[in-house]
């Protein structure tokens, strides 16, 4: 059974303590790899591939594409700590809490968990020239006399 966190705001870690000691390690339980953004239906069709897999969302950040896959590191303990600490890959290492999701505020431009919501954003974005996504404008009405 994983141990309760006293969630506190950042600014009031107490000096000295880690802003990991106040978390429940969401930074550990997924990974987001960048992908190609779609330029074309082949393209959306293979993120469409994707999102029907579980555990997997789909979401941009300036631009970029990213695919993500929802799993815990095997080593994430229930305490929320690392039991690889030590020895824990370059990535973690270099992972910074300046930036991390603690706060739980950031919005994304475009999230994705279903393949329909990708194929919404798809028709409306990208339509082919000279079509639009509106109703074709309905005939006048024969004028009455």
């Amino acid at each position: 059974m994983a141990s309760p966190r006293v969630r506190i705001p950042r600014d009031q870690v107490p000096p000295g303590h880690s802003l990991c000691e106040y978390c429940t390690a969401k930074c550990c339980r997924y990974i987001a790899l960048p992908i190609d953004p779609p330029e074309s239906p082949r393209e959306f069709d293979y993120i469409r591939w994707y999102l029907l897999h579980e555990n997997i969302s789909v979401f941009t950040e300036d631009d970029d594409w990213y695919l993500v896959v929802h799993t815990p590191c095997r080593h994430l303990q229930p305490d929320h700590r690392c039991g690889i600490y030590e020895t824990r890959p370059r990535i973690c290492r270099e992972y910074s809490t300046d930036n991390c999701e603690y706060d739980d505020t950031d919005t994304y431009e475009r999230y994705f968990e279903t393949a329909q919501q990708l194929e919404e954003y798809q028709e409306a974005v990208c339509q082919p020239r000279g079509r639009s996504i509106r109703s074709p404008k309905p005939p006048l009405l024969p004028v009455l006399s």
